[in-house]
């Protein structure tokens, strides 16, 4: 099979084609499904055109039943091969005669083409052609009609032979010459039977013809006026034929004429729409809704009482802040304390990974499940405004084509997030530090009284309480400092714990909100932008193949 690929005219429809394939793989299941599987046919005969050889032109002489389109086959070959037909068409299978030393069986058989003729001793200007006689494109059987209908897909050139009684058939005209507009340069019409006219009626009748030809789009369809029966405009006829073949570039026009063609009613359907990736504002409000729906609020207020709680244990005075101890820990209720996300590597396998958050009775439905679902909807509809209906149909279902793992992906987020709890603590150490010794001097004063006391009741001897300070016995200064200290320290670090958990919880929403961003960007944002990218690069490639 020789193949072509140095013709520039090939080669720019080779690039058309490729456009094309690469259109219909972008627009498949979102344009039309009639217009897409079109496309793909266009694509495939295209592709297999191309593989042969560019030397060769096949021309496919066609015509209604009477119209003298046999006869015209054998006045430009030469031959008798085709048999002529009166009364009924006679032609069930196009017929191949060939210029040149070789028949091209592969084309031949491609085309489905099985009489082939080579012609001998022609006009070596025509070597190179293929010239089929089709079956007759108005035969009373289906078969035949299927043929032409088949054919006139395939072939790179037409010749439509006409007559002049029915040269204005409807038939002709509404079924293959309008349909096939956008090939009118590799289209001839030939007007047979010219000597049948009467005298002077010959120029009339092409000017209308003519005008016919032309207000059906078929401006640069070449027309001339034949007698295949006299032979009088069959030297013409053979020589635009041959100037045709020479030129070489008949398959490549034709081809370019299917892919433009098709090419310019999927670009109708994909349209010319600009869409802009999802903006900020929009996806801060999804996120927003998100964060509601997975408890970020929860998890925040958590952290707030979970650091005010663990910062009073270890800062308060000791003597009654260990009946704290005795309620739960916020953070420890929702299953996330002490998440080190710097080691994901060691969590549980994403599927176990479970917060409390939604057992606390924040769950994924309701009022919750409806403002994430307007949410995400708000965003598909701004980003496909302008699009086609069936690319804005894909815009939504790509929002939505993870739905079903958004609960446990925003839970998964939520669990995995670094919630610093055991950062920015190092203070407390110093303030409990003080608390103890100042609770060691309470204990040790207490001590010292108590002995006193004992020694006093048991009459052993009546000690003295040792040494003063202003006039008061130290173990009273060491038992009324100690406490007074011990809550004037509780209250002073009260404060710092308060300040340090307002922090913690906005740090955690912050980091919280982050984590649900990343969770929104890869679930919804990301395919949603993938679509629009996706419309962009089949609306730039349908406009490189027309």
């Amino acid at each position: 099979m020789a193949r072509n690929r140095t013709n520039p005219d090939r080669m720019g429809v080779a690039d058309k084609v490729k456009a094309l394939a690469e259109t219909i793989e972008l627009a498949d299941g979102r344009a039309d499904a009639e217009l897409v599987a079109e496309a793909r046919n266009v694509v495939g005969h295209t592709d297999k055109r191309l593989a042969f050889s560019g030397d060769i032109t096949v021309v496919a002489l066609a015509g209604a039943t009477g119209s003298g389109k046999s006869s015209t086959f054998n006045a430009l070959s030469g031959t008798q091969l085709a048999v002529p037909g009166v009364t009924r068409p006679t032609t069930s299978k196009a017929m191949a005669a060939y210029w040149g030393s070789e028949v091209p069986n592969d084309l031949l058989d491609w085309l489905e083409v099985p009489t082939r003729h080579v012609v001998t001793g022609g006009d070596a200007a025509l070597d190179g052609l293929v010239l089929l006689d089709l079956p007759d494109h108005d035969s009373t059987e289906r078969a035949h009609r299927d043929e032409v209908d088949r054919l006139v897909q395939l072939v790179d050139m037409f010749i439509w032979v006409v007559d002049p009684q029915k040269y204005a058939d409807a038939a002709l005209h509404d079924r293959y010459l309008k349909p096939l507009a956008q090939h009118a340069e590799v289209m001839m019409v030939v007007l047979n039977q010219a000597d049948r006219l009467p005298e002077g009626q010959l120029e009339p009748t092409l000017r209308d013809l003519r005008a016919l030809l032309d207000s059906e789009g078929l401006e640069k369809a070449q027309l001339c006026a034949i007698s295949a029966m006299t032979g009088m405009g069959v030297p013409e006829l053979r020589g635009q034929l041959a100037t045709a073949i020479q030129n070489k570039q008949m398959a490549a026009k034709r081809l370019e004429g299917d892919v433009v063609q098709v090419a310019r009613k999927l670009s109708e359907d994909i349209g010319h729409a600009d869409p802009d990736e999802v903006s900020k504002g929009r996806e801060a409000q999804l996120n927003k809704a998100l964060g509601e729906a997975a408890g970020v609020g929860v998890v925040s207020e958590a952290v707030l009482k979970a650091t005010r709680r663990r910062g009073t244990l270890a800062t308060g005075w000791p003597a009654i802040t260990w009946i704290k101890r005795f309620k739960p820990d916020p953070l420890r209720r929702l299953h996330l304390d002490a998440v080190k996300i710097n080691k994901k590597q060691e969590l549980e396998p994403a599927r176990v990974q479970r917060t409390g958050v939604n057992r606390k009775g924040i769950s994924f439905n309701g009022v919750q499940q409806a403002r994430v679902d307007s949410a995400v909807r708000a965003v598909a509809d701004e980003a496909a405004v302008g699009l086609p209906r069936s690319w804005q149909d894909a815009v939504r279902d790509a929002s939505r084509r993870d739905e079903k793992l958004l609960p446990d992906e925003l839970d998964r987020a939520i669990a995995t997030t670094d919630l610093a709890m055991d950062r920015g603590t190092g203070w407390w150490k110093i303030f409990q530090v003080l608390q103890w010794l100042l609770i060691t001097c309470v204990v040790v004063g207490l001590g010292w009284l108590g002995l006193r006391m004992a020694l006093i009741y048991f009459g052993v001897m009546d000690l003295s309480l040792g040494p003063t300070w202003y006039g008061i016995p130290i173990p009273t200064w060491l038992v009324a400092g100690g406490v007074a200290a011990g809550v004037l320290l509780a209250l002073v670090s009260r404060v710092f714990v308060e300040f340090a958990a307002k922090r913690k919880a906005s740090r955690a929403t912050h980091v919280l909100e982050k984590s649900i961003g990343q969770v929104s960007r890869e679930r919804i944002i990301n395919p949603i932008n993938g679509e629009l990218r996706r419309y962009e690069q089949a609306r730039d490639k349908i406009a490189r193949a027309r």
